[in-house]
This record gives C-alpha cells, sequence and structure tokens, in this order.
C-alpha cells in the first residue's frame, strides 16, 4: 500500500463541513477530512485485504499514517493494526507504545487496545507488561492496561483484571473511572458474581463513575 495514493484517495473524498464539525466533537485536538466510520474504512478496505495476504506489518507506512495531520489517518493506523493482529508479536508492542504516548485521546486509545488485547491472549509476557502499564504516570497508558482484556468473556483472567484495576483504585481521572466501570461493566455480563464481589470489596476506592458504569447490567 502507498501512504501517497491512501492519502489522496482521503483528499478526493473529503467534506470540509463536516470535518469542522468532527474535529469540534473532539475538541478541536485534531484536524479531520470528514470522513464517518463506515465511508472511512471503505476507502481502504481493499487495500487491508491486500495487505493481509502479505502476512508482514508494514511499519513505515504505519508510521506515515501516525505522523499525518488528519484523524482519519490515526484511525487508518489502528484499523490496519487490529486487521493484521495475527502477524503481531510481542516486541511489537514496543513500536504500538509510540503511537499509545502520541496524539493520544479515548478514540485511538479505546482501538489500540484491540491488537495488544490480542496478544496477550498469545504471549503471557504481555500480561506483566500490562502490570507495569497499569502503574504508568501517564493516564492513556493505564487506560490501555484497564481495558485491553474487553470482550474476553470466559477468558478474562480474572486475577489479572483485579489487580490492575485495584492499582487505579482513588483515581480523580475521568478517563481511568470510566475505563474501570466499562472493564466491570463488560465482564459483568459473564461473570456478574464477580463483578459484584469486586465492587462491594472496593467500594471505598471505586469512583462512583465507576460503580455506576460497572454496576449497569447487575
Amino acid at each position: 500500500m502507498d501512504f501517497l495514493e491512501l492519502k489522496q484517495k482521503f483528499e478526493n473524498g473529503q467534506d470540509p463541513a463536516r470535518a469542522t464539525q468532527m474535529a469540534a466533537y473532539m475538541r478541536n485536538k485534531f484536524s479531520f477530512y470528514g470522513y464517518q466510520s463506515a465511508p472511512r474504512k471503505a476507502v481502504y478496505h481493499q487495500d487491508l485485504l491486500a495487505e493481509k495476504k502479505k502476512k508482514v506489518v508494514d511499519w513505515a507506512l504505519l508510521d506515515q499514517g501516525w505522523a499525518d495531520e488528519h484523524r482519519e489517518m490515526q484511525y487508518f493506523v489502528c484499523d490496519y493494526l487490529i486487521a493484521m493482529k495475527r502477524y503481531l508479536v510481542y516486541e511489537d508492542i514496543a513500536h504500538i507504545e509510540r503511537y499509545v504516548r502520541s496524539k493520544q485521546w479515548w478514540d485511538t486509545i479505546d482501538s489500540l487496545i484491540k491488537p495488544i488485547g490480542y496478544m496477550g491472549l498469545q504471549d503471557p509476557r504481555v500480561d506483566d507488561l500490562m502490570r507495569r502499564w497499569s502503574v504508568d504516570k501517564d493516564i492513556w497508558v493505564r487506560r490501555v492496561a484497564i481495558e485491553h482484556q474487553l470482550l474476553r468473556k470466559d477468558k478474562m483472567k480474572t486475577g489479572l483484571l483485579a489487580e490492575i484495576l485495584t492499582n487505579n483504585l482513588n483515581s480523580k481521572e475521568f478517563f481511568i473511572n470510566k475505563a474501570i466501570g466499562w472493564a466491570l461493566r463488560d465482564y459483568s455480563k459473564t461473570n456478574p458474581t464477580w463483578v459484584k464481589e469486586f465492587i462491594a470489596d472496593h467500594t471505598d476506592g471505586l469512583a462512583p463513575l465507576s460503580i455506576k458504569e460497572g454496576s449497569k447490567y447487575l
């Protein structure tokens, strides 16, 4: 896949009016071409299919996309990594970490958890890395650790989840407390008893927002 060709495709269909609205929704932190999710993915769908056949991650392409000023390019990088998750190895997390620690906001963070979470089921070294990330000074790095097991259902590593959540109790950060609530809410669909007990045992350290989100399906 050629980066300049990809950029030209985005430019050909850009919508300045929608781009302004999207930028405002994201607190004007980023510039946009003006693509909503489905049209954006359609721009590079066929290209991603071709990349999957190669079974090799093109980090040079991803770095170009991440460096671009338009947020859709960072979404492309996230979608690429999700599509290519089978071909990622533990050592690749160091490269993904560069994306986690730059151009940070909830949208890319909540996508980058997916390839990391997948690798966590293949390589136990990811567990220890997420433990370290769960006490990182950067709240977005901690958010990745909190959320990386989302949607695992019966494959959830409950000991790891409990340790990571406990490391983030008594937080005043909205995006941390929201993430804790989402992690609990998601797992409550599979194991409501475990979630009830965790909330009961840690009521003093959990923010009201975390309890509210975590209890939604209980």
